[in-house]
């Protein structure tokens, strides 16, 4: 594994309730991908992979792409005999030189978008989709809504509070702190701490990073999927499918076709 690789300090098959997770997000993508035009379906950016393995398990061909050694290490060995998913290493700018056919879907969920970070990503990943995707396919995106951060001035998403696996009665705290900077960028630094209660000194450093993204905005984002032949895009703020609001919705959903 890359010592470059700045994921590779995180396991975020355990920093995530992901039965509760994938609970709440199933009606959302059973809405869009019901009537796919073809089962076959695109992770990308798919990190551990359980989105995708999740999805194979509702009966589509999963094809995850990531360009990160430790994630694609843990979600391969995530893979079970006879499930249909599978992880492949490359540049979702480039999805032609990574698969091969087309598709009736595509995902892009969990914040995966902002580590595009480059001027023209946002344009080489929607032509990227719109020469992989089959008439009628839908492609899903969710990521942070960094509006409301900027509008309210919070520097950190709520609190995660997990069971630590490998000691019982420890706590795994997962911290996301972020600074906005002016031209768009934003200083992400996911931390992971762990808690005992029965310690004089209850909180320790398990692992942290500082990791440079682009808190791409809604309008950016449809721009430059529009230029490139999507004609329909419906927003949410929620997969509940409440209306987006710049100032209140954490998320952003788009669904493009």
């Amino acid at each position: 594994m890359s010592s470059n690789d700045r994921y590779s300090k995180f396991d975020y098959s355990r920093l995530v309730n992901w039965d509760e997770r994938l609970h709440r997000e199933w009606p959302f993508f059973e809405s869009v991908f019901h009537q796919a035009p073809s089962p076959r379906l695109l992770d990308l950016g798919s990190g551990t992979g359980e989105h995708a393995r999740f999805l194979a398990s509702k009966g589509f061909e999963v094809t995850g792409v990531d360009s990160s050694p430790a994630m694609l290490e843990k979600s391969r060995a995530s893979i079970l005999p006879g499930e249909s998913v599978r992880f492949l290493d490359g540049d979702i700018r480039d999805l032609g030189s990574v698969v091969d056919g087309q598709f009736g879907g595509a995902l892009c969920v969990g914040n995966a978008l902002p580590h595009l970070s480059g001027v023209n990503d946002l344009q080489r990943l929607a032509g990227s989709l719109r020469r992989v995707l089959l008439p009628g396919a839908a492609f899903v995106l969710q990521l942070i809504n960094y509006d409301r951060l900027e509008i309210k001035r919070e520097r950190a998403l709520p609190l995660s509070f997990l069971p630590d696996r490998d000691n019982p009665g420890a706590t795994i705290i997962f911290l996301r702190t972020m600074e906005l900077l002016p031209d768009g960028q934003v200083i992400f630094m996911p931390t992971t701490l762990r808690q005992r209660t029965d310690r004089e000194e209850p909180i320790e450093l398990v692992s942290t990073r500082r990791v440079e993204i682009r808190g791409w905005r809604r309008p950016q984002i449809e721009a430059a999927f529009r230029e490139t032949g999507f004609e329909s895009i419906e927003a949410f703020g929620s997969y509940a499918k409440a209306p987006f609001e710049a100032a209140e919705s954490r998320d952003v959903i788009l669904v493009a076709r």
